[in-house]
């Protein structure tokens, strides 16, 4: 019975951190998928659903990733079957792509349908000499169909690849077609994808295995339709997604496609903190530590190997938010949780303040309200509001009236050492009973 390895959207030069070991990680883990379940146990073949790389251009560096996989399977004498996806297929107008200079070096096949409207047929077989074809016949019984990334126009492409399986020659017992596209309802704002009866025709022209790729969650439809994933997570969004390379068994007993996700991968821990409108600035930093060593301490989070951390500071604040130093908060973080990458996500509102004034109110009383307004939505000055507000309205008529600077200056030095010493006050403890 035929085997073979079903991998998608590698993205070998992912950079979207800019960090050079989170770039390493996508090498690392499509390295150890292929030598954990297409070499160390053999398969037939490996095919990959498009999206090798991150980019259309890419970096020596990155070239080299790939020429290394790819001669380990050569090595162990494992075919690779390969198309291309959105994010590395060829620029418009150009005739070629890295995929194409690594399947004419030898490194894998990249199927492709020909060129019709110069008078190719859209299927050719492969050939070894030419190094090009759109399908292969495999010895151990397994046809493989290539395709392009058509973007919107999914839908009738699917109709010529019908039309044309249906006139290719008779072949193996089994057929596999690889397609770079998405199917609706498996992830949330994703535009354009194609419907489950858009892909009937393929089954109705006898593709028995339909190798998908493009969306980095793994799922499966009708028993036919699979789609592995990627191999590492493109963002902490997609930590949640199960993903991962589907080890495919094709017999008499139909498709055997186990999900393989036991594999190195860079851990991602996504973290939330809410805060409420009674913290001062101070309350909400030591609360978003204390949310990261709890972490720690119930084993979420390991600091080794170096994680990936998201922390989002959710609610309602009594201060204006521009007062955080965020930098400084996200690098004491980082320091304490050993993250190759932190990410601070400070996403709490503002609270606002809003008194509702009688029809008729004087400036006066107008003034006295706004600025009790915005000492209320601040942690630090609420419970003073109204005094701290007679007291600004004071200082506004000295301004007005042409107090020296210096007057005005010793009238705020009294307001805030009144302030402490009220604070002071508040916090001491009681004297003691005269009667003790």
């Amino acid at each position: 019975m035929p085997r073979f390895l079903h991998v998608a959207d590698v993205h070998l030069g992912f950079d979207r951190y800019d960090n050079k070991d989170r770039t390493r990680d996508f090498f690392i883990a499509f390295q150890d998928v292929l030598e954990r379940y297409a070499i160390a146990d053999p398969v037939d073949f490996v095919v990959i659903a498009g999206d090798l790389f991150e980019h259309r251009t890419i970096q020596p560096h990155i070239l080299n990733q790939a020429q290394l996989c790819f001669e380990r399977l050569r090595e162990a004498n494992i075919p690779v079957f390969a198309i291309e996806g959105n994010h590395d297929n060829r620029p418009y107008g150009t005739r070629t792509s890295w995929l194409r200079y690594l399947s004419d070096w030898g490194h894998l096949h990249l199927l492709e349908p020909g060129d019709v409207a110069a008078g190719e047929p859209f299927y050719s077989p492969w050939s070894e000499a030419d190094r090009r074809g759109g399908y292969v016949d495999l010895p151990c019984g397994v046809r493989v169909l290539g395709s392009y990334w058509y973007g919107s126009a999914a839908p009738q492409a699917i109709a010529r690849i019908a039309e044309a399986i249906q006139t290719l020659p008779p072949g193996p017992a089994h057929t596999l077609l690889l397609f770079h596209h998405g199917l609706e309802g498996q992830i949330s704002r994703y535009q354009g994808a194609l419907r489950y009866a858009d892909l009937l025709p393929l089954k109705d022209a006898g593709v028995e295995y339909l190798a998908l790729g493009h969306i980095h969650k793994n799922y499966t439809e009708g028993g036919w339709v699979f789609n592995p994933g990627s191999i590492e997570a493109n963002s902490v969004e997609e930590t949640g997604f199960d993903r991962g390379a589907y080890r495919v068994t094709l017999g008499e007993a139909g498709i055997q496609a186990e999900l393989m996700t036991d594999y190195i991968q860079r851990p991602i821990v996504r973290l939330r903190h809410k805060v409420t409108e009674l913290e001062t600035m101070e309350m909400v930093e030591e609360g978003a530590i204390a949310t990261l060593q709890h972490a720690i301490k119930n084993g979420r989070l390991v600091p080794e190997p170096p994680p990936i951390v998201e922390l989002r500071i959710e609610g309602k604040i009594g201060f204006n938010r521009l007062d955080l130093d965020t930098r400084q908060l996200k690098a004491t973080l980082q320091a304490q949780s050993n993250a190759l990458i932190f990410l601070l996500k400070f996403e709490a509102e503002e609270m606002e303040h809003v008194s509702y004034l009688a029809d008729g109110a004087d400036r006066q009383q107008v003034e006295r309200e706004i600025f009790t307004d915005l000492l209320s939505s601040n942690a630090t000055y609420r419970k003073r509001a109204p005094e701290l507000a007679t007291a600004l309205i004071a200082l506004k008529d000295r301004q007005l009236e042409g107090s020296p600077e210096v007057e005005l200056y010793t009238f705020i030095e009294t307001l805030m050492e009144s302030e402490g010493t009220s604070d002071q006050s508040s916090n001491q403890a009681p004297d003691p009973d005269p009667a003790d």
